[in-house]
């Protein structure tokens, strides 16, 4: 998978792929990740990628051009099969979107900042709008990192235990069970006798029953 990121400060995603899953997989050539500075494809002498907004109104906005631009040439160099457009009126990010999005070859992610984009960029080369809660951020840079990471660890290779992430929250649409390490007993707190058992077929049969218990519980929507 190839992913490229558009960013007004590319810096703030620096720290997100330089550690952990996110740069081994990496380092493994199971993902490749590109970030392109804004300011590259600006035009005018200062460098600048922000203007008013016409009709008024406190804050900038993102022009038009320089966003252009950048995703004119990068998709003279290759066809991407989503490009998303991370801003808080965007369909909310879920475990179905992202399984569907850790299938694709080439997806290209513009990271809104100030007041966000010119809203042709979103009516006329967006094709998939994200948001990943309902807030404000300073700008898409985390959201950005966000669904990277939610969509690379689901690339086959990536996590060393392959079905680890097929057990996780919100797949079949049920929140992950409990889980416990040892010491089986730490200051009189227990793990429950069926998980050091070694009967498999209960276990798996405990833990579905509480990953339905604790949904109901604290994700009723889910449930329904």
């Amino acid at each position: 998978m190839k992913i490229d990121i558009i960013s007004a400060v590319p810096s703030l995603l620096e720290s997100p792929f330089n550690d952990s899953i996110l740069k081994r997989a990496q380092e493994k050539k199971l993902v490749e990740i590109t970030i392109h500075n804004l300011r590259d494809y600006s035009t005018n002498n200062q460098k600048s990628i922000d203007d008013y907004a016409f009709g008024g109104g406190a804050g900038m906005v993102l022009s038009i051009e320089p966003i252009f631009n950048c995703i004119e040439d990068l998709q003279s160099k290759k066809k991407f099969d989503e490009v998303i457009f991370m801003t808080p009126d965007g369909e909310k990010l879920n475990q179905n979107y992202t399984n569907q999005l850790s299938l694709k070859n080439n997806i290209l992610i513009i990271c809104g900042h100030y007041k966000g984009i010119d809203q042709r960029i979103r009516d006329f080369l967006v094709t998939k709008e994200i948001s990943i809660g309902d807030y404000v951020l300073s700008g898409g840079e985390l959201p950005a990192a966000v669904l990277c990471d939610a969509v690379i660890r689901l690339i086959p290779g990536v996590l060393n235990n392959e079905t680890s992430a097929l057990t996780d929250s919100f797949q079949d649409d049920l929140l992950a069970p409990p889980v416990y390490t040892r010491p089986a007993n730490f200051n009189g707190w227990e793990v429950p006798d069926i998980l050091t058992s070694g009967n498999l077929k209960e276990i798996e049969k405990w833990r579905e029953k509480k990953a339905i218990e604790i949904t109901k519980i604290k994700r009723p929507d889910l449930s329904e």
